[in-house]
């Protein structure tokens, strides 16, 4: 009796842990990641009603003040309050890379769908086009399209989703190769179905997991462009605040101000940590070989 007794809190505790919300709340770098982007969404979505100033109002009797209590984290050049700025710059930042991210994904990830299915001369031009666009560096390879195309929202959206669409279709085509070969494909091949029914209904479902995992990591990814091509004149344009503007100007007064600097500096940091903490646990989430380790 006493032995049952002693067994059946570890069982509970044992189903708890097999389920998603279970593995979710015992994986540190998911729960963490989570909250992170989850604050960075509240603040980027509410940001006209938690700024306590426009971003774009001046100030000029407080011009260059340190932080304090009326400015949290003190103003600029102009006199505006760069809480304010940092806040609304967060809107700016993720929305280009939530927008990119979205259609470098869908374009990269059909991309590499059909040159894995098709195979054969399908699949060598578009991987090697794919090769072609990776023999650049990122950042690089942005600056150019970004320049060809000319400052603006979407132009960086178009520069950066350029960039990524590599990626997604070779991690893309890599799982579609193996799904290939599985039994439920042959069977599927048997039974008559046809390309377009086993593609969406049995190969895009059960290769989708990776992709996933890459498109959480690549929002770090899409930050961190659209802050260097902001950085460089080529991304979102002033008087609209961008991180990676705001550091631009303040390389002039680093001395001076140096809040000017670390607090844009700081958002970029916790930015990117937050979505590769949330990319690294949902890999641990989704990876069957975890799964399995914990059901044992």
């Amino acid at each position: 009796m006493n032995n049952e007794a002693e067994m059946q809190p570890t069982s509970i505790h044992k189903q708890f842990t097999n389920t998603l919300l279970g593995r979710f709340l015992q994986n540190g770098n998911m729960v963490v990641g989570t909250l992170l982007v989850a604050a960075l969404l509240f603040l980027a979505v509410f940001a006209n009603w938690l700024s306590p100033y426009s971003p774009v109002e001046q100030h000029p009797a407080d011009r260059l003040q340190s932080p304090s209590t009326r400015y949290i984290m003190g103003t600029d050049e102009f006199g505006r309050d760069l809480f304010s700025r940092i806040i609304h710059g967060a809107t700016n930042s993720l929305r280009i890379s939530i927008v990119s991210v979205t259609i470098s994904s869908l374009i990269g990830t059909l991309l590499g769908v059909i040159a894995a299915y098709k195979e054969g001369v399908t699949d060598f031009v578009v991987m090697r086009f794919m090769d072609l666009l990776f023999a650049f560096p990122t950042i690089i390879l942005a600056m150019a399209i970004a320049a060809a195309l000319g400052p603006g929202f979407m132009n960086t959206v178009m520069a950066i989703s350029i960039v990524y669409i590599p990626t997604f279709a070779r991690v893309a085509r890599g799982s579609v190769l193996y799904i290939k070969q599985l039994e439920y494909i042959n069977a599927a091949t048997i039974i008559g179905a046809s390309h377009w029914r086993k593609i969406w209904r049995h190969i895009i479902p059960n290769a989708i997991t990776p992709s996933i995992v890459q498109i959480s990591m690549a929002f770090s990814w899409a930050i961190l462009t659209e802050t260097s091509l902001s950085y460089l004149g080529l991304g979102t344009q002033p008087p609209l605040p961008s991180w990676g503007s705001m550091i631009s100007e303040s390389r002039r007064m680093m001395e001076l101000a140096p809040w000017l600097a670390i607090f844009p500096g700081a958002a970029i940091m916790v930015t990117v940590l937050s979505f590769n903490l949330m990319g690294d646990g949902l890999r641990d989430l989704l990876d069957p070989r975890t799964q399995t380790l914990t059901k044992k």
